[in-house]
């Protein structure tokens, strides 16, 4: 049983040892696989699998693949198997194994990874299988190379289960809120002709401090007011510029602070609870094409619009195609991530978040004068408490510890947010964070006071003046006549007045329509067979209400 056969690896490497029943492996003084009975052990494991429909499972180390076939034999089409290997030696063993290289060759239900990097291995699954494929993720330890890097394998394992996650909660979103998102986009269109593009807006090198309407808010304004004086509520004479969420907007001005730039996404009514008291304060907007359309009408400012891809239409690439598209920003979920991807492209200086919090506590869910501490005030009584109980003991809501030590709460939406924002922005070097009541961002940290002294420049932040562009309106006409055509031909087909020949071509040209569907949201648009006439009844009742938008 110790005998040593000849073994492929240099005498650093790991070494193979002969057992009754294969071979074990030999890495930094321990056994990584049986060394009684290898296979058998492999092959029992792979048996006592409970295998499931649309699941990915998470196989660390899985050195001479001892087990993984008999697995990929039991599971699901549905189903996959993704191999990870950090060490780079052990993944020389398992390059050289036979029944992987079959496996990842000649299968599509495996796959072999040498990274230890989550993003690369979250981009390998999508690359491999796409998005939505799968529910859950199981992890199944073959070997014990799993506990040489058991740390690093754990957020490995976490990157996946979040990235899954947030593709199912995307495709949610898109069923809940599809529909009006396109609604909005095209009541938005007129925009197009009427207002700058957001390259004309530009900070130079200015320092940046992008604001979220979480409840350490209010310790930076009150710090800022005493270490600015009036420099803070003139922009003109402020020495650094500020990019704000919409939600923080009533806190700002209820401290007659102008923000340089106020960035909205939100697509419904009650975001407009964020400009109460604003109206015509002539406050520079960012818009999202798919935002509430009422929104641009409030501040009495210019508004840049810009255009977050929620979901891969055609429509968009016609829209890029015309050149009426305007700048993209990733589609993130969050205003607060938003604003500081904007932040980061309109500035070559430093950005320092602030309000980002990600959490709240018992007596403040966001920043005071904020809508919702408004109406927790509005509210109060002798047998009503101002303190948030509901949110801070729902169900999923748990404890964390905050940047600077102290308890806060939070739950599974905020915590996504905050998980998605590290891995977005960490380790970008303008960013900065201030050491407050907030999550940890994974960015450096300042005092209040380094971070006040950091945006302290040396002379008042430039504001680009907004230039109008090209005027696009024909452009914009020609675009709006193609599309209501488009829907009109899809109407006559649908409803048998012309021969549907090309039926197909056309209704995967108009895919706006049904992309909110339950089964094309989950199916990452795929839509069903034209031969469902179930499907093809709630696309023809869809048509009419986006053709009246086109029309008007």
């Amino acid at each position: 049983m110790n005998n040593q056969p000849d073994s492929p690896f240099p005498a650093q490497c790991p070494l193979l040892v002969q057992c009754r029943h294969g071979f074990s492996l030999t890495y930094h003084n321990r056994h990584l696989l049986s060394t009684v009975d290898p296979i058998g052990s492999g092959e029992r494991l792979a048996l006592s699998v409970p295998v499931q429909e649309r699941t990915l499972y998470f196989c660390p180390s899985p050195l001479l693949g001892y087990g993984l076939a008999t697995l990929c034999s039991r599971l699901p089409v549905s189903s996959a198997i993704i191999c990870v290997e950090i060490d780079e030696a052990l993944h020389t063993v398992s390059l050289q194994s036979e029944s992987i290289r079959a496996l990842a060759a000649h299968n599509a239900k495996v796959c072999l990874i040498h990274t230890a990097d989550p993003l690369a291995l979250s981009e390998a699954v999508q690359q491999r299988w796409g998005s939505r494929q799968f529910r859950r993720v199981t992890l199944i330890k073959f070997s014990a190379g799993y506990a040489l890097y058991a740390e690093q394998y754990e957020q490995l394992l976490e990157a996946l289960r979040r990235n899954i996650s947030l593709e199912w909660g995307n495709a949610l979103t898109l069923v809940k809120l599809g529909r009006r998102y396109m609604y909005n986009t095209l009541r938005n269109l007129s925009l197009l002709c009427r207002t700058p593009p957001l390259a004309s807006l530009s900070f130079a090198a200015a320092p940046v401090l992008a604001l979220g309407a979480g409840p350490s808010l209010d310790a930076l304004l009150d710090r800022a007011a005493r270490f600015f004086g009036p420099r803070l509520y003139n922009p003109a004479q402020r020495p650094f510029c500020i990019v704000a969420v919409d939600t923080c907007l009533p806190a700002l001005h209820e401290r007659h602070i102008k923000p340089d730039l106020v960035v909205a996404l939100e697509s419904q009514q009650w975001n407009l609870r964020d400009f109460l008291g604003s109206k015509d304060w002539q406050v520079p907007l960012a818009m999202d094409l798919s935002a509430l359309p009422a929104t641009a009408r409030v501040l009495g400012g210019p508004v840049f619009l810009f255009a977050t891809v929620w979901t891969p239409l055609r429509f968009f690439d016609r829209l890029k195609s015309a050149q009426l598209l305007p700048e993209t920003v990733m589609p993130l979920g969050s205003v607060g991530l938003t604003a500081t991807a904007l932040a980061l492209r309109l500035s070559r200086g430093p950005v320092i978040c602030a309000g980002l919090d990600f959490s709240f506590t018992l007596d403040a869910y966001h920043a005071r004068s904020t809508p919702s501490h408004r109406e927790k005030l509005a509210v109060q009584t002798r047998l009503t408490s101002i303190l948030h109980a509901q949110p801070s003991f729902r169900s999923g809501s748990c404890s964390a510890w905050a940047k600077d030590g102290a308890p806060v709460r939070t739950d599974p939406v905020l915590k996504g947010y905050r998980d998605l924002f590290e891995q977005e922005f960490s380790g970008h070097p303008r960013l900065f964070d201030i050491k407050s009541h907030g999550l940890p961002l994974g960015l450096p940290t300042l005092s209040y006071t380094d971070a006040l002294t950091v945006l302290d420049a040396d002379s008042p932040c430039p504001h680009a003046s907004a230039t109008a562009g090209v005027s696009r309106t024909q452009a914009l006409e020609r675009f709006v006549d193609a599309e209501a055509a488009r829907l009109m031909l899809l109407r006559a087909m649908l409803s048998g007045s012309i021969p549907a020949d090309n039926l197909e071509c056309v209704l995967d040209e108009c895919d706006y329509l049904f992309a909110h569907f339950p089964e094309c949201a989950a199916a990452e648009g795929r839509r069903p067979p034209v031969s469902d006439t179930s499907f093809l009844k709630r696309v023809r009742a869809e048509i009419d209400k986006f053709l009246a938008l086109f029309k008007v």
